[in-house]
């Protein structure tokens, strides 16, 4: 199967996926920040420098990135957390990370992965009106993140 676009509404990029795999053992990984290079589809996530052993709201992690070339580092909060159903961290510039699975059956679950910059305050601004193209990205990155984590179970 392929991705689809969720309208997730306005300032958001959402995409879904059905993978052929519980939805305990996928939310596992992405509730896993040491794995989301193991993931990632955008070419921007490096490895986990820093992490509490398992995730929480309010849990902070810290993580190696590249962008452009140039390499940096994000921590993250975790914003929403309830296993096997939703993980959310928001980036400090306030834009969120939002990952929903829904079981279909016992092997097999619709994933949702959601860009939300609706919050992000002037970055909201800069990606709107300055750099629309970094939303496309976006979509992009979240495509092939979906079709990795897909390609795993198939």
């Amino acid at each position: 199967m392929s991705v689809s676009a969720v309208d997730a509404g306005p300032q958001q990029v959402s995409r879904a996926v059905e993978v052929s795999a519980p939805a305990t053992e996928l939310f596992a990984i992405v509730a896993d920040p040491r794995r989301h290079h193991e993931l990632d589809g955008s070419g921007t996530v490096g490895q986990n420098i820093r992490t509490p052993e398992h995730l929480a709201v309010g849990s902070r992690f810290s993580t190696g990135m590249r962008m452009f070339g140039l390499p940096y580092r994000i921590t993250s909060t975790v914003t929403e957390f309830d296993p096997d159903k939703v993980i959310e961290w928001r980036h400090p510039m306030g834009h969120r990370w939002r990952w929903e699975f829904v079981a279909l059956s016992p092997t097999s679950t619709r994933v949702t992965e959601t860009f939300d910059f609706r919050n992000a305050g002037p970055v909201q601004l800069l990606l709107n009106y300055k750099l629309p193209g970094f939303i496309k990205a976006n979509a992009e990155g979240v495509e092939a993140t979906l079709r990795r984590l897909q390609n795993r179970y198939s």
